[in-house]
């Protein structure tokens, strides 16, 4: 069952941890001493580097490592029309750690034209070899909807209702807008978009019980609220563009963000996200057990995220296996495949690991996968 599109046996998130050139580049752009232009320079020869380097690792997909961007998600949103960066919210609260405080705010009327990234998507596509499938990250429409009507409802709600006084209005312009970048996308080349989403994190739990009848209801309609705006995106796109969502935890300098099971969402997640894959963190027991893969529809296809991308110590081989065996008793084997569970630098300041470790971690994934499968 070998395929030419994502997902592959062994397979990456996307993000790469940042050259320390390309760090020193962006600071000395910060502080007016370079020009965007040759931050730019810089950037395209990390970048064809970074190409050179996954190609030669055996990845049959790649990235640039999401080297232009300072947040894995919010440069996105930046790049849309009508939105504006603002940092007079707080951080995220990280278990350990609290992020820089920067959001997107809605400023005008949304629209997606002329966004960077499909430059950006370019650049890889011209530089990449031939047969080598350039995918293309980005926030998912439900990590938008939270940063509005979830994690900065103080300040970027009450911006939002000012242009759009109705909600569904807004939504629809949020769906026209990703459609618009993703068919810009598409008609550059794209066949494999994949949807970052760590928007399922506040509504991670191993304990249901705690939560009032009220608090029940909120919760079941705030997944109603992000498994539908994701679907509005992802329903009526090229049937050859293959969307695979990563469910994401949150990696921020190596710390996470949510700890609960997969359970606690499955109902909708799983069984309604119309993504061709499912990009799963299961790196640590905060993910829980594979249970709630019962829950999607037969013939899904679930990468099952077993290889930290938070340390660089080197995972058991045969104990990977055994995980892989566990979870193909609720996905036929043929289904699954096996990638880090995050990528190793979501933001610019990476995670605690070295390069060399960052490749150590990719030839594992690729090493497990080539015993355990024989089409990988």
């Amino acid at each position: 069952m070998t395929t030419t599109n994502a997902p592959f046996r062994y397979d990456v998130v996307g993000s790469f941890l940042r050259p320390q050139a390309l760090k020193d580049a962006r600071q000395q752009f910060a502080d007016g001493q370079i020009s965007a232009e040759e931050l730019r320079a810089i950037e395209d020869k990390e970048i064809i580097d970074l190409i050179k380097k996954q190609e030669a690792a055996g990845l049959k997909s790649v990235t640039d490592g999401e080297f232009r961007r300072r947040y894995w998600h919010t440069d996105f949103f930046w790049g849309l029309n009508g939105v504006e960066r603002k940092s007079d919210v707080a951080g995220y609260e990280f278990e350990g750690i609290t992020t820089p405080g920067d959001t997107a705010r809605i400023v005008g009327r949304l629209s997606g034209e002329n966004h960077p990234f499909v430059e950006d998507f370019k650049f890889v596509r011209d530089n990449a070899s031939q047969g080598i499938v350039v995918r293309q990250t980005i926030p998912a429409p439900a990590q938008f909807f939270n940063e509005i009507f979830v994690f900065h409802t103080d300040k970027n709600l009450p911006a939002a209702q000012e242009v759009y006084p109705e909600r569904e209005a807004l939504l629809d312009d949020l769906v026209k807008a990703y459609k618009t970048v993703i068919q810009d996308l598409y008609d550059a080349g794209l066949r494999n978009l994949q949807l970052d989403d760590c928007s399922w994190d506040v509504l991670f739990t191993h304990d249901e019980s705690q939560f009032s009848d009220e608090e029940r209801a909120e919760r079941e309609q705030l997944k109603d609220d992000l498994v539908t705006i994701n679907n509005r995106v992802i329903d009526g796109l090229p049937e050859d563009l293959v969307v695979t969502t990563h469910v994401c935890r949150g990696n921020f300098a190596s710390y996470h963000f949510a700890t609960g099971g997969y359970a606690s969402v499955s109902d909708h997640l799983f069984a309604r996200e119309n993504a061709d894959a499912f990009y799963l963190e299961y790196d640590t027991d905060r993910s829980g057990g594979f249970e709630p893969l019962a829950d999607l529809p037969k013939g899904s296809k679930v990468v099952l995220g077993l290889i930290t991308s938070k340390t660089g110590e080197l995972e058991d081989k045969e104990a990977v296996k055994a995980r892989i065996k566990e979870a193909s008793q609720y996905i036929p084997l043929e289904d699954l495949y096996l990638s880090p569970q995050c990528g190793f630098s979501s933001t610019e300041e990476g995670n605690a690991l070295t390069e060399d470790a960052q490749w150590a971690k990719v030839a594992l994934v690729k090493e497990i996968a080539e015993e355990v499968w024989e089409d990988a």
